[in-house]
């Protein structure tokens, strides 16, 4: 079956598992924004524990939004707060060096839409982890158990002959203050740089494995949990 995804913010190492796993995923930017989700946050640990890094949007409050059409706000500077927090956290990790001008260029570029960032640091993470799953986006809300699947970006709209998968859908289910649905392991502990103030802390953003294992970050991906 076909992962069916929210749009992510860098995305924690357990989307990077799921998409290690999957020949192709399908993430739907024409479902309605919900708030506290992956969709604008990640998290990351830093000298004091775990820190939720949040995206501001713009939106008129009480309206209901597709994905696709939810604009950025750059009226606070958050940019740099995430850049400033991701490099306390990790800048003497050993990989840090590695990642950080690619992670500074992300998150520094200016975006219209929470989409654009979204999928921007999803490809990112892929690239980083040499990753070469089929991400397909819809532009429309995704409905029904299949798909038709005609490129690798966009749903079929129009008459040409698509393939048909169908899809587990994770929309919902996939969310940081949920437990983990029953299709998605838990990846396995790792070495982390404030282990020995927090023990290991589980479900971080991708940042937090890439700068910790560096290259060993797939092969982590791939471990069962003991």
């Amino acid at each position: 079956m076909t992962p069916l995804l929210s749009a992510f913010y860098f995305g924690s190492v357990e989307h990077y598992r799921l998409l290690a796993q999957h020949p192709r995923v399908v993430v739907d930017i024409g479902e309605h924004y919900e708030r506290q989700s992956y969709r604008t946050r990640t998290s990351i640990l830093g000298p004091n524990g775990q820190q939720d890094l949040q995206v501001p949007i713009t939106r008129i409050s009480g309206t209901k939004m597709p994905m696709r059409s939810v604009g950025l706000s750059y009226a606070e500077t958050w940019p740099q707060q995430h850049l400033h927090a991701i490099r306390s956290a990790y800048g003497q990790t050993p990989w840090f060096i590695h990642y950080v001008d690619e992670i500074e260029a992300i998150v520094l570029k200016k975006y219209e839409r929470l989409v654009e960032l979204d999928l921007a640091t999803m490809r990112l993470g892929m690239k980083w982890l040499g990753l070469t799953t089929e991400v397909i986006v819809s532009e429309e809300y995704v409905a029904g158990s299949a798909l038709a699947v005609v490129g690798p970006t966009t749903v079929a709209t129009d008459n040409r002959p698509p393939t048909t998968d169908t899809y587990a859908d994770l929309r919902s289910t996939f969310h940081p203050k949920k437990p983990l649905p029953p299709t998605i392991a838990e990846v396995p502990p790792y070495p982390q740089v404030f282990a020995d103030r927090f023990g290991f802390v589980g479900r971080l953003s991708i940042v937090d494995l890439l700068c910790n294992c560096g290259p060993e970050a797939r092969s982590i991906l791939a471990m069962k949990k003991v």
